[in-house]
């Protein structure tokens, strides 16, 4: 599970075009959305969408499975272990 939140904590920092962050900088039980964590917006949610579906072969059937799913990155990461296709 380790190996898998490294490798979602380097994709969000590609893909939300994040450099000034490093893995480390990002605390896998962190909020992704709000105060206290990344500050991520909406847009963002759709790019995290774009990249579960790329990446691991995941369609949410839902908004409001992916507001579930994407409160942290420890929690995305057990949705893909879960649920990857690729």
């Amino acid at each position: 599970m380790e190996d898998l939140i490294l490798e979602l904590k380097e994709k969000i920092i590609e893909v939300l075009n994040l450099e000034e962050l490093t893995p480390e900088d990002i605390d896998a039980k962190a909020p992704l959305f709000g105060a206290g964590g990344l500050g991520l917006d909406s847009i963002d949610a759709l790019e995290l969408i774009v990249l579960l579906e790329k990446s691991y072969g995941i369609r949410l059937a839902s908004a409001a499975e992916g507001k579930n799913i994407f409160t942290s990155v420890e929690n995305i990461a057990q949705y893909v272990s879960q649920n990857r296709k690729k």
